[in-house]
């Protein structure tokens, strides 16, 4: 079993996500191409500044505006959003999705007031959005639910969810963050509209996990893959899958230094790491502009690189999304993105737009104790503010949250001749 090095560990991960050693994406295909690098993009409906996916796009789309996501996904149908965990995936995964909501229909909304809606608000719906075409949960009537329900108010907006979960209808489209749904079959093209096989779903559902994570723990496939096929997989069958994958030469396992668990990666993967591993970066990872190293990014607080307590594994950097946190118990701010420079997290940012002024305020900005703090990271620090500023369309930058004295004022004449 190979052992690779920590750093060589944090690369993969974050160009397996798009994310290093620069932009490689570029425009509405760049957009896609860029989904199906990351394979999921949690999406969030909170706007402080951008909403998380469009600053995880920002991050990999060269030129990245926030209406390419929609574009992309509603009118070129290239993505579908699903699930509890509010996830958008490449349209060609949906034959895979197919056994995942079969069984959810199987199960029926437990956590509700009923396991499954009425067979007349169902039939209702269905007519409704036959007869009437695409429909947000406001557009159709309905009698209130008789137990509080955070699914929706209406017995109506619970059963639109219920039929989107078992995949009976779909999110055609949005307004604002709100949900249009439509008919299944108006919106998955013909090509993709079909159930894959049960072990074609779970072979495509254990290697997506480890992609999803670049190097992935082992003994975390079985969490993943039971929600995947909606059925619980304990350890022993877990393994057993590995294994089987290993023998087909499709996954292998890794170590990490530094980690005492095994890891697995996918074999397709391998020669990226070995060149990685040499101290070179793959050709196929050559970005289209700048690099990281030239250009700091702003991670979304969703990355997946970062959330969830992998910083503090992968960079040795602390980072809590502070956002459902009461302000006194903040160590940082409201809606603070952690900064990539180079292959690390240098430091942190709480930026807001202000829409009065379309001002880009910086709210709050921490350097990490070993964080370089020269020309050069100043430099590519006013870079990385001003492409995130032209992609939310603010027009000017206010520093005043900075409170590096020098830093500050390099940014500001820096910034003058970048925006």
């Amino acid at each position: 079993m190979d052992t690779i090095s920590k750093q060589t560990y944090r690369r993969f991960l974050l160009a397996s996500q798009g994310l290093w050693p620069g932009r490689r994406f570029s425009g509405l295909s760049g957009t896609e191409s860029a989904l199906r690098q990351m394979q999921a993009l949690q999406l969030d409906p909170l706007v402080m500044v951008a909403r998380s996916q469009d600053i995880a796009m920002y991050g990999r789309v060269l030129d990245y505006k926030p209406d390419l996501l929609y574009k992309m996904a509603y009118d070129k149908r290239k993505a579908f959003d699903y699930g509890g965990w509010l996830m958008m995936y490449p349209m060609q995964e949906f034959p895979y999705w197919q056994l995942h909501m079969k069984r959810r229909a199987e199960k029926g909304m437990r956590w509700e007031a009923f396991t499954h809606p009425p067979k007349q608000v169902v039939k209702f719906v269905l007519d409704e959005l036959r007869e009437k075409g695409p429909l947000g949960n406001r557009d159709i009537e309905g009698d209130a639910v008789k137990a509080w329900s955070y699914r929706g108010r209406k017995e109506t907006s619970v059963t639109l969810f219920y039929l989107w979960l078992t995949g009976e209808v779909m999110i055609s489209n949005r307004k604002g963050f709100d949900r249009i749904y439509d008919l299944r079959e108006r919106v998955v093209p013909k090509e993709f509209d079909y159930a894959a096989s049960v072990q074609e779903t779970e072979d495509f559902f254990c290697k997506k996990h480890i992609a999803f994570y670049g190097i992935a723990r082992e003994n975390s496939l079985k969490t993943d893959l039971s929600y995947y096929i909606q059925r619980k997989v304990d350890v022993k069958e877990a393994k057993a899958q590995i294994e089987r994958l290993i023998e087909k030469g499709e996954v292998s396992r890794v170590r990490v230094e530094g980690f005492s668990e095994n890891f697995l990666i996918l074999n397709s993967d391998q020669a990226h790491l070995s060149v990685l591993e040499a101290g070179r970066v793959p050709k196929a990872w050559k970005p289209k502009g700048v690099t990281t190293s030239e250009e700091v990014t702003f991670l979304a607080p969703l990355e997946i690189v970062s959330a969830r307590g992998r910083a503090k594994k992968v960079f040795d950097f602390d980072y809590i999304w502070e956002v459902y946190k009461p302000a006194h118990q903040r160590k940082w701010g409201y809606y603070t993105l952690p900064i990539l420079y180079g292959d690390d997290l240098v430091a942190r940012l709480d930026p807001k737009f202000d829409r009065t002024t379309n001002t880009l305020r910086i709210l709050g900005f921490w350097l990490e104790d070993d964080a370089p703090n020269d020309a050069a990271f100043a430099d590519a620090l006013a870079r990385g503010l001003t492409r995130f500023a032209e992609m939310i369309g603010a027009v000017r930058i206010d520093f005043s949250g900075i409170p590096q004295t020098k830093l500050r004022a390099n940014l500001k004449k820096i910034s003058k001749d970048l925006l």
